[in-house]
């Protein structure tokens, strides 16, 4: 049976798209918003400010008419806490929810599935200056309350859910702190292991709370996956490959999957003589909660050179030192390195180590476009791109037996990437705007837009 017809046989399968609140919504002071980390951002020669976006805010209609027409029937987007919660920890602001409520409606009058991602980097910015993020069990408390909220509003219409967008960045020092939303000057690996902990914890938490209050609602544990291989094949270079892994991805993995995190990664702990403020009842409720499913996103792979790795470094700073190119596939402008095998291979070691379905929720390539305002993008790269990370998914179905519930790209309406730099483009739609220019935020579909749309049409049979 080829993957294609895997497919046909599936009740549904999701083709879709992926964003977060603050690269599209903009609306940064309005509707009763409390700020955020990103509205204070200053923008820079290749940087923009987070204020407009594409403003989703005041019109959304026109993204997904587009999204309609390509026929996407998921749209996975984030309810911001700032718009809902002032500052985080005060009152639900009605006017915020309102938004969401309305966005939901509309997606499903479209018959477009909405998937609601709870946390992406935005942390409230009084609870970033007064309480440093994450590293705080009060700002964890207050985001269990937000997401509860949240679940016990939008569930009813609302059924599939993640907490945070890429679990395991808040591994990795370069950009934990950051998009933990703390502002202290210097951390240390106690604070680091408290913000793994602390968003573990969170997780949990509301894992549980939605099996509680709906019967067929689903949610998982995400992961920003990309495959980290041995620069070589000596040892050394395995075995800082296979640490990685498993202290920043599968240790998770075993804590959203089997219900504890790895025996390694306590070891590790213990050993270390690290403060991560676990408590039994935090490993009781991450015992005791579900996962309906693994979810990640995928762009690229990489490799790790031991030799380049400091004596005594943290694991998780391994990246850091050791990321090498590999000479033996592409690479883009932005020196990321494009790899469909490594997708498949990330899909494969969810599903058969942990056996429940999996949901690749973003992939894609970014690439500096300019349009002429005349002639469409000529975008066979981003076409080449997606057609062979679907190829391999689909291998991933047919040869290895893989479950895989949909397929969502990133940002296929560009939008500002995770920089906030618009150069960096994403989509098989262009948005006529630019950094410090917002022109007239003209919609224009590219070449890969109509590619696209008949790969969705056929269900992934013209590929």
């Amino acid at each position: 049976m080829t993957g294609k017809e895997i497919l046909d046989m599936k009740d549904k399968f999701y083709w879709g798209n992926s964003v977060s609140s603050m690269q599209t919504e903009g609306g940064w002071n309005e509707g009763g918003k409390s700020l955020s980390v990103y509205d204070i951002r200053k923008a820079g020669e290749n940087i923009s400010d987070w204020h407009f976006a594409n403003d989703n805010y005041h019109s959304y209609d026109e993204d997904l008419d587009l999204m309609q027409d390509l026929g996407m029937n998921m749209y996975r987007f984030q309810v911001s806490w700032s718009r809902c919660v002032k500052d985080g920890c005060g009152e639900f602001n009605e006017e915020g929810y309102a938004y969401y409520s309305g966005l939901i409606d509309a997606l499903i009058s479209r018959g477009i599935e909405p998937m609601i991602c709870l946390y992406h980097f935005d942390m409230p910015l009084y609870l970033a200056e007064n309480y440093n993020g994450f590293i705080s069990r009060k700002v964890t408390e207050d985001f269990i309350r937000f997401g509860r909220e949240t679940m016990k509003r939008f569930s009813d219409r609302v059924k599939y859910w993640i907490t945070f967008n890429e679990q395991n960045l808040y591994s990795q020092p370069e950009i934990a702190f950051r998009i933990a939303g703390s502002m202290k000057e210097s951390h240390n690996a106690d604070d680091l292991y408290q913000v793994i902990h602390h968003v573990m914890t969170a997780h949990c938490t509301l894992c549980s709370y939605l099996h509680e209050i709906s019967s067929d609602a689903k949610i998982g544990g995400m992961l920003a996956y990309s495959e980290v291989y041995p620069y070589s094949c000596r040892p050394e270079d395995i075995l800082a490959a296979r640490k990685w892994d498993e202290l920043i991805n599968l240790n998770l993995c075993d804590a959203f999957a089997k219900g504890m995190y790895s025996a390694e990664w306590m070891n590790y702990v213990k050993q270390k003589g690290i403060d991560a403020d676990i408590t039994d009842a935090d490993l009781a409720v991450i015992r005791d909660h579900k996962e309906d499913f693994l979810s990640f996103s995928y762009y690229c792979s990489t490799t790790i050179s031991a030799g380049k790795i400091p004596e005594n470094c943290l694991v998780n700073d391994y990246l850091k030192y050791g990321k090498t190119d590999n000479p033996y596939i592409p690479t883009t402008e932005w020196n990321w390195q494009i790899d469909p095998l490594g997708f498949r291979d990330v899909m494969n070691k969810l599903y058969q180590r942990y056996r429940l379905p999996v949901f690749p929720i973003e992939n894609g390539i970014g690439v500096n476009e300019e349009w002429d305002g005349i002639n469409e993008i000529q975008d066979d790269y981003r076409i080449d791109y997606h057609r062979n990370h679907i190829r391999q998914m689909f291998c991933a179905m047919e040869e290895d037996g893989v479950e895989i519930i949909g397929y969502l790209g990133w940002g296929l309406i560009d939008i500002l990437s995770s920089s906030g730099d618009m150069r960096k483009r994403y989509g098989v739609v262009y948005v006529n705007r630019t950094n410090h220019d917002l022109r007239d935020m003209k919609r224009v579909p590219k070449k890969s837009y109509h590619w696209l749309k008949k790969v969705i049409h056929s269900n992934g049979k013209q590929l």
